[in-house]
């Protein structure tokens, strides 16, 4: 007999549908509902600039906004690979960002905070060195920015 069977996923599926789920991606969904309606706070360093660009472009630039989202960035590099002359090899990079969206009123619509790492080889050159290590900060905004975007959803898909 085979585990799978229309009957049960038809069952499911109906379940889902009764307790009120709706996919937050679709037509309609709260992904949609948010694009051109957020202001995300200005940049002020590298970091900043790699978070605020990922979430424009998740979010849609704010045209007519009706949110404000804030955001405070922490990173923390720690070196991990130590040759036998004591230099530093790799790099490991954590980073976490605190993140509110308020409404029009000052409301908080959604709060929280992510954090996430990444890490760089700094063996090579200076050149390729430093390189690594801007790819490696970029890779890491991105990441919390696409963290931060699918809290944000998750929590405005609750609201009515």
């Amino acid at each position: 007999m085979s585990w799978f069977d229309r009957r049960t996923v038809l069952l499911a599926l109906a379940v889902l549908a009764g307790c009120g789920f709706a996919p937050a991606y679709g037509p309609g969904g709260a992904a949609g509902a948010l694009f051109g309606r957020v202001e995300i706070a200005p940049p002020t360093d590298r970091d900043g600039f790699d978070l605020a660009q990922r979430l424009e472009e998740r979010l849609g630039h704010g045209q007519a906004p009706d949110y404000d989202l804030t955001y405070r960035i922490e990173t923390d590099e720690t070196g991990l690979g130590i040759t036998p002359e004591n230099s530093i090899t790799r790099y490991h990079v954590l980073g976490k960002v605190s993140y509110s969206l308020t409404d029009a009123a000052g409301a908080v619509v959604s709060a929280g905070t992510v954090e996430s790492f990444t890490a760089y080889s700094a063996s090579g050159s200076t050149v390729a060195a430093l390189a690594a290590q801007e790819d490696a900060s970029q890779r890491l905004m991105r990441i919390l920015a696409d963290q931060i975007f699918n809290r944000i959803v998750a929590d405005t898909a609750k609201k009515p």
